[in-house]
């Protein structure tokens, strides 16, 4: 077998990925954020940061700037759109070995009904569009999981994907918050010098 025929054979098992560019695969779902945002989480959020704005903690300013409560800076949209990595009850390590990952993740790719299993997975980029604030007494989460696009590539750390998702961020009552586009790359690592990949 040559190279040529070991490098189409990898790749066509993207194209079922590649074909469904512009499916949306969150089936209508919206992921809710585990809680609320709440004044306590966004202190929090904001003491590591040093993020000093009055409107993330002062509700008299956020009030006379028009908002309803104070407002979670921009840069929390992510955290407070991920819903519960772990409930009680539940096993979210099920090794106790250094690098072991979740059993599940919000995060990865391991509910992609289609193409390659892939066993790595780290994002490459982020594009939000924010239409308004989000106050203190909100729940926001991400509607949609809509494929741009999809590039199989074979990189130094493995072969793979890199695709783009696209979704809303929204309130309860359904009001887009913000646009977000996350760039990722889900590959199967390369096992050792010189050593085949699957």
């Amino acid at each position: 077998m040559t190279s040529d025929t070991t490098e189409t054979d990898w790749k066509a098992g993207w194209q079922p990925v590649v074909d469904a560019v512009g499916r949306d695969f969150s089936d209508g779902e919206t992921i809710w954020g585990a809680d609320p945002v709440e004044r306590g989480a966004i202190r929090r959020y904001l003491e590591p940061l040093e993020f000093d704005c009055a409107l993330h903690t002062d509700p008299d300013v956020a009030l006379r700037a028009g908002y309803d409560d104070v407002t979670m800076p921009y840069t929390g949209a992510m955290s407070w759109t991920l819903p519960p990595m772990w409930t009680p009850g539940e096993t979210l390590f099920d090794s106790d070995d250094r690098d072991a990952q979740p059993v599940r993740s919000a995060i990865n790719n391991q509910d992609m009904p289609i193409g390659p299993r892939t066993t790595g997975f780290f994002g490459t980029d982020i594009e939000v569009e924010f239409l308004r604030p989000v106050v203190a007494g909100e729940r926001i989460g991400r509607r949609g999981r809509r494929l741009v696009s999809c590039a199989p590539k074979e990189t130094a750390v493995g072969r793979g994907a890199f695709m783009t998702w696209e979704s809303e961020i929204v309130t309860e009552p359904g009001e887009i918050v913000a646009r977000i586009r996350i760039g990722t790359y889900a590959y199967v690592p390369k096992t050792g010098e010189g050593e085949e990949q699957a």
